[in-house]
């Protein structure tokens, strides 16, 4: 079930198009749910994707699945690191910042607003998410658009044609690894 999660939800950055995705898993036993984290890292290091647990649930885990680099850059954009300084965050550093966002999961009922940063949205469409507090927005996609809507247009349809074919390509029998890019 969960690589039926993984490349449903995660296609995209699995094919080395898009920072991260996030999908909600229904685990077991955290005792499993940790050594499934663990054997995608392992399996995936070479390839420069890493799994992470952001918040746990009584049955539930939402899984982080990010290209570290992707990250990092994306991190280091202009404006970013003052926005995410006004939520809390001291560092740009991946751990660090990915464990403050731990913390403000936890914290909060719903998802940080920031969160869209963490996934390689633009920063234009996650200030203008929360301005206009999800309203008067020029498309919806992935994300809600604020910025430029014939950019986020043209890649949310590659994110469509990447999930589909990814989703027909392992339902043939290709392995995530196969479809995984490497670094």
């Amino acid at each position: 079930m969960f690589e039926k999660y993984l490349i449903e939800n995660c296609a995209p950055t699995l094919a080395s198009l898009k920072t991260a995705n996030l999908f909600s898993y229904t685990y077991p036993s955290i005792a499993k749910l940790q050594e499934t984290i663990a054997y995608w890292n392992k399996r995936m290091t070479d390839k420069g994707v890493t799994f992470t647990v952001l918040r746990v649930n009584s049955a539930t885990a939402l899984v982080y699945v990010y290209r570290e680099a992707y990250l990092h850059r994306d991190l280091q954009k202009p404006g970013v690191a003052q926005l995410l300084r006004h939520f809390g965050y001291d560092s740009m550093e991946t751990e660090e910042v990915l464990e403050q966002l731990r913390i403000r999961l936890q914290e909060q009922d719903e998802f940080p607003h920031e969160i869209g940063l963490f996934l390689g949205y633009p920063l234009q469409d996650v200030i203008g998410f929360m301005k206009y507090k999800g309203s008067n927005c020029k498309c919806t996609g992935c994300w809600k658009v604020y910025g430029d809507e014939l950019e986020a247009s043209r890649i949310f349809a590659m994110f469509d044609k990447c999930r589909k074919i990814y989703v027909n390509l392992w339902n043939q029998g290709r392995s995530i690894m196969k479809l995984t890019v490497a670094a």
